[in-house]
Formats: C-alpha cells, structure tokens, sequence
C-alpha cells in the first residue's frame, strides 16, 4: 500500500473550527463546502485525517461519498449511511459505540441506544425525517454530529438529491439553534466540480444558501519535499531540485498520483535523455498533463462520433449547457459527424456519457462535464 502523507494539523484546525468556532467562525455550522479538482487528495485527507480527528475531538461522523455509486441516487447512498451509523450505535459490541462511551464517558449500561423509530425507514415515506433521526442523535449522544458528503454536488442532478439536501437542511435548523443543544448538527460537503459545489451555497434556491464554501486546500511544497526526500533516502540519484518538483506537481494540476508517475518516468528516461533532472521533468510533466484526461476521452470516442459532437457542445459553454436535444443542436451535430442526426438519437448517447461519469445533469435540461480538468484540456486542444 503506497504510503499516505498525513496533514494533521490542517484536520486539527478544520475540526477545532467546526466543533469549537470562535466567533469569526460561527458561520462554518450553517455548512461547509469544499471544491477542489478530482484526484487532488480530497478524499484521502478526508478519511485518513478529518474524520479520524473529528472523532478523537468527541463527534460522531457518518462519511458517505456520492461517486461510491453513480448508478444510485444519492438520496438513497445517504439515507443508507445514516441507517448504518444509527444501527452500529444500536450495537452494543461496535467499536463505533465503544469509541463514543469512551470520548464521552457514556454509561450505557452495557447496552446499545435505543431509537424511537425503526432504523431501516429512515427516510422513507412513513419513516423517521433526517430531521428527527439527527436530532435524536444529537440528543441521545450528548454530543456533535458531522455528516460528510463526498462529491456532493452529485445531489442536485436529481429531483429526490435536491430533497434530501433540503431535508438536511431542515435537520439542521431543527437541531443546531437551540439554547439547550447538547450538540450540533454539522454538515461538510466536498465536491470536484468548482461552480456546482459554489452554486450550492450562492444560490438562493438551493439549501445551503449562505454556507460556507472555500477552495480545497491542496498539497503544497511540504509534500513534494516529503516526496523527493524519500526518494533520496531510497538511494534515487536523478533527482529534480525543490524548485522544478514543486512547479512540475502545479502543471499536473497538485495530483499526487500524476506526479508519482512524473517521477518515476524521470527515473527511467533521465539516463538515455541526456537532459538533466530539471530540464526533463518539465517535459513530462506538461505531457502527462495532457494524457491524464485522455482516459476519460476515450470514454466519449468508444461511444462514437454523436458522442464527440455532444460532449464537444457541452465543454465549450461557458456554463451549464443546455438545449442538448433541439433541431438546432441536431443541425449542429449533423455537421460535425456529416450526416443527418435525428433528435430522437440524441437522448440515448447523453444517457451513455451520464451513465460514464463523463457528463452530468446539473438540473432540467442543463448539462456539464463531470471533471473540470477534463474540461479545460478538451478546450486547450480545440483552440
């Protein structure tokens, strides 16, 4: 298992704010939403470091990542997370509830909580809300609770995603501004597409309005250092100075994986190239930028050439794309792939794109690509 760079001091900080807000960070409880591209590390410092340390601080946290499953909707993905949480702590021998009764010096009497209502219709029709579900928690627990959605944005692609963002909120409302609250009801969002997540809380229909939403804090030169100081310590002789490291994991847009791969291209090409360490590394760097978004454009060539006219409308709009299925944009894609496109083609081959994760519904009628990164190399290449 490759080995994780670990920033606790930023998960430290982050959870200090969000369980013990100074008065500048009051706000942080209305929500918290971070953006930052795919495959820049967010899920991992997630899991390995803010979760862990909102849990040694005391919070319950239930995790769930929308992209887990693109074919599910995430109403369904989070109702069953929360279904699951609320039966570990129904268990008397999870370690989720061993934790908690040791965080919070809970004396349960050997035995698990008891809810009242049934977990598994949560969120059912004719179940318990995510309203009375939370806020049991909160109380039952004497304490907070964090819920963490990954790729959060994919909750407004659909009708029930938008509901259950609304249902949150009310969970929040219901809990959070109480003067006796033994806890709040905290709800940290993270997505990959930068618009969408800001539109989650700039919006003035969408449930979250007024959250906070802030820039993923990406991997900075601590780990590029890390990185070539474990290279060197395994003996790695071509190495790049800090310097041209750092600048090369900025072109591969601060992507741990791109990079790893930058470096051991160097390792195997800097003999035979001639080039010194930081005149090649550049090189492959500003190439591999390039084919790191070549995977999910094969998607779209393997799906044929309606599917390159489509994906082409969506990515050159400055926004969500809409008019996807009119005569208009049939006309257009006709002239592209030189035959004539009936309207009724269209549909299936943006259902085959959604259905690869390479676009996504982003309300009635609009559309997006799924990866901004993505995104910007197709545009780079059409120029």
């Amino acid at each position: 298992m490759a080995e994780v760079f670990r920033r606790p001091h930023l998960a430290a900080e982050l959870a200090g704010r969000l369980l013990r807000p100074g008065v500048l960070d009051e706000g942080l409880r209305s929500g918290l939403f971070f953006s930052g591209l795919r495959r820049t590390g967010k899920t991992t410092f997630l899991r390995t470091d803010l979760v862990p340390e909102l849990e040694a601080q005391g919070a319950v946290v239930i995790y769930v990542d929308l992209w887990s499953d693109t074919k599910v909707s995430p109403a369904v993905l989070v109702h069953a997370a929360v279904r699951r949480a609320l039966s570990e702590l129904s268990t008397p021998s999870s370690p989720l509830l061993a934790r908690l009764r040791r965080l919070r010096g809970l004396d349960l009497g050997g035995a698990g909580f008891r809810f009242g209502f049934q977990l598994e219709q949560v969120g059912e029709a004719g179940g318990a809300t995510l309203a009375q579900a939370f806020t049991e928690l909160v109380d039952q627990t004497g304490g907070d609770v964090v819920l963490i959605v990954d790729e959060v944005q994919q909750a407004i692609t659909t009708e029930e995603g938008n509901q259950m963002l609304l249902a949150l909120k009310a969970a929040r409302d219901a809990i959070n501004p109480r003067l006796d609250t033994p806890g709040h009801f905290l709800v940290i969002g993270t997505g990959s597409h930068r618009a969408l997540v800001s539109e989650l809380t700039a919006r003035r229909n969408q449930a979250f309005a007024g959250a906070t939403s802030l820039p993923y804090p990406v991997l900075d030169q601590h780990y590029v250092a890390h990185v070539l100081q474990r290279l060197q310590d395994s003996g790695m002789a071509a190495l790049p100075s800090l310097d041209t490291a750092w600048s090369a994991f900025q072109t591969l847009g601060h992507r741990p994986e791109e990079f790893l791969r930058a470096l051991a291209q160097l390792q195997a090409s800097s003999t035979a190239s001639g080039l010194s360490p930081d005149q090649l590394l550049p090189v492959i760097a500003a190439t591999l930028r390039s084919s790191a978004a070549d995977l999910e454009l094969q998607k779209v060539e393997q799906i044929g050439g309606l599917a390159i006219a489509i994906f082409d409308r969506v990515a050159q709009a400055d926004g969500p794309a809409r008019g996807l299925f009119s005569a208009e944009a049939g006309a257009a894609y006709g002239e592209v792939i030189g035959r004539e496109v009936r309207v009724d083609e269209i549909q299936p081959v943006v259902n085959e794109l959604l259905a690869a994760n390479v676009l996504m519904r982003l309300g009635h009628g609009l559309y997006g690509v799924s990866d901004p990164f993505v995104q910007e190399i197709w545009r780079e290449r059409k120029r």
